[in-house]
């Protein structure tokens, strides 16, 4: 369960800056500006107050427990800092920082001692490499993304921080809203399946967005997608479909692409909508989260002209639906109701 990444009490940002062209300055005003109930902690090692707010120099430094540590400080100092969060307690973790395996060499050796320390002191952890998280729900914006986005019953996760800024400015232009809204970075810790389990069944998520590059577990990945769209729908984008894509995938993230036979196999097999666009993404995502689910695979459909209702016809039945037949009976409450030629 991932509660203290989501729905903490407390929040302490680790890297917290009283100037506002710095990272660390952006994350702290998203968390205290768009209506975070909980404590919130700006960790500086000499500041006494930021953006109006009592600092400390440390974690250990915090007289009271901390739920959530957010991590904005080079990739070189960031191992100290999870150190002291898994002596103070913390239970989840969103890192930030960049420079771990997606710049390779030592970055890779570095992700795997924070993983690996992630893990001796059980903690939760989203990143590295990651723009960070947003819960409408529960208000919390610990990312240093420019806009919070509307509320809406979509969960999002994606595994590019660019992406998720330009679908957070598109979002707010169309009135689109979110329940939640997660960068994955390099999914040291939390990854595609972890949100799977945890959204699935969630009841302020109708729908389950993904943006993939590469899936860490396949078997895991199949088997609880398969759970969740029982319930919920998911729509899947998976980049790196092509060789040029392939080797963008692993500068990016540091993502294996797999193989694409592999993942169309993966998603019909676990039940994932697949979109082959942005766009498509979108409008499976519209959708599924303001329309209800129908429970069988028997259509309607309602026109003003032949041309489209042929064509719509021709769509349906490409998806695997059956147009409904209509008794005796509906068409005569129909031709009563509906204008004559």
């Amino acid at each position: 369960m991932l509660e203290a990444i989501f729905a903490p009490q407390s929040v302490a940002i680790v890297g917290a800056s009283p100037d506002p062209s710095k990272l660390g300055h952006r994350v702290l005003r998203n968390v205290v500006d768009n209506g975070f109930t909980g404590r919130v902690i700006p960790i500086h090692p000499t500041a006494a107050h930021v953006l109006d707010l009592p600092a400390y120099p440390s974690l250990s430094a915090v007289p009271d427990p901390i739920d959530l540590a957010v991590i904005v400080v080079p990739a070189a100092a960031v191992l100290a800092v999870v150190d002291e969060c898994g002596r103070k307690g913390v239970r989840g973790l969103v890192v930030i920082s960049a420079g771990f395996k997606e710049v390779g060499g030592t970055g890779k050796e570095l992700e795997r001692k924070l993983i690996a320390l992630v893990r001796s002191y059980n903690m939760r952890m989203v990143g590295p490499n990651c723009l960070g998280i947003i819960d409408t729900t529960t208000k919390l914006n610990a990312s240093f993304a420019a806009l919070m986005p509307n509320p809406g019953q979509i969960a999002f996760m994606s595994q590019s921080g660019a992406l998720c800024t330009a679908i957070l400015d598109w979002s707010k232009n169309e009135g689109i809203g979110f329940s939640r809204f997660v960068s994955l970075g390099n999914k040291g810790d939390v990854d595609e399946v972890s949100l799977l389990q945890e959204w699935g069944g969630d009841a302020d998520n109708r729908v389950i967005l993904a943006y993939l590059e590469g899936i860490n577990d396949g078997a895991a990945f199949i088997k609880t997608a398969r759970e969740v769209t029982r319930e919920t729908p998911v729509i899947a984008i998976k980049s790196g479909t092509t060789q040029a894509g392939t080797r963008a995938i692993s500068s990016h993230t540091g993502s294996l692409a797999g193989s694409e036979n592999a993942y169309e196999a993966a998603f019909n097999q676990s039940g994932i909508l697949r979109a082959r666009s942005m766009e498509e993404l979108f409008d499976y995502a519209l959708a599924f989260a303001y329309q209800p689910l129908i429970p069988g695979k028997r259509v309607a459909i309602v026109t003003n002209a032949g041309g489209p209702g042929i064509i719509a016809t021709d769509a349906a039945e490409r998806s695997g639906l059956a147009l409904a037949q209509f008794t005796p009976e509906t068409i005569a409450a129909l031709q009563r109701e509906l204008p004559g030629q």
